[in-house]
């Protein structure tokens, strides 16, 4: 893995960015773009801004279940000290020398994305049924609210390997062994 750029600090996390997250950005920008003139007939100018957006929005909503992560990493005191920006994901960081945790500090951390993804969810719910259904930023709206759903709070849970739900499933049979979480 190349050395990440360092983009600067943040509400006290240092983020991280690695060139794949360019990739996934331009493409995802692309894809969302070819939606706008394809799926909803814009001109171009207008599906480019509102892939622009789209996109944005994306990161938002990731740095926000980040930041979940982080209030909950704080709350049982083992901070966070930033995140990585790897594709189209971000990856919280630890200390170097963090002591071995128990299961339960790394399930309570691992738990932090999801209500924070949960809570921008129901605001993006409720700003949109606030929206004419037929407009342009009803459906920027409804994308929002969907990513937060399906892919920061419900997809967050998925056990690939590098989620929320691969931390939780890999400390909970230690759990048992150390008592309540």
């Amino acid at each position: 893995m190349k050395t990440p750029y360092l983009l600067g600090t943040f509400l006290g996390l240092k983020f991280t960015l690695q060139p794949s997250s360019l990739i996934a950005t331009f493409g995802l920008w692309g894809s969302l773009t070819v939606v706008g003139l394809r799926g909803f007939s814009l001109p171009w100018w207008e599906a480019v801004f509102g892939g622009l957006l789209a996109t944005m929005l994306y990161w938002v909503s990731e740095i926000w279940h980040q930041y979940g992560h982080a209030l909950a990493a704080r709350w049982v005191g083992y901070p966070m000290i930033g995140v990585e920006l790897w594709w189209a994901f971000g990856r919280s960081i630890y200390p170097t020398d963090e002591p071995e945790l128990p299961a339960r500090v790394h399930i309570r951390r691992a738990l932090g994305g999801a209500p924070a993804s949960l809570v921008l969810t129901l605001l993006a719910g409720g700003i949109m049924l606030g929206m004419p259904p037929d407009g342009r930023w009803y459906w920027l709206g409804g994308y929002f609210f969907l990513i937060n759903l399906l892919v920061f709070t419900v997809g967050a849970f998925l056990p690939l390997g590098f989620t929320d739900g691969s931390t939780l499933l890999r400390y909970w049979k230690q759990k048992s062994t150390e008592g309540k979480i």
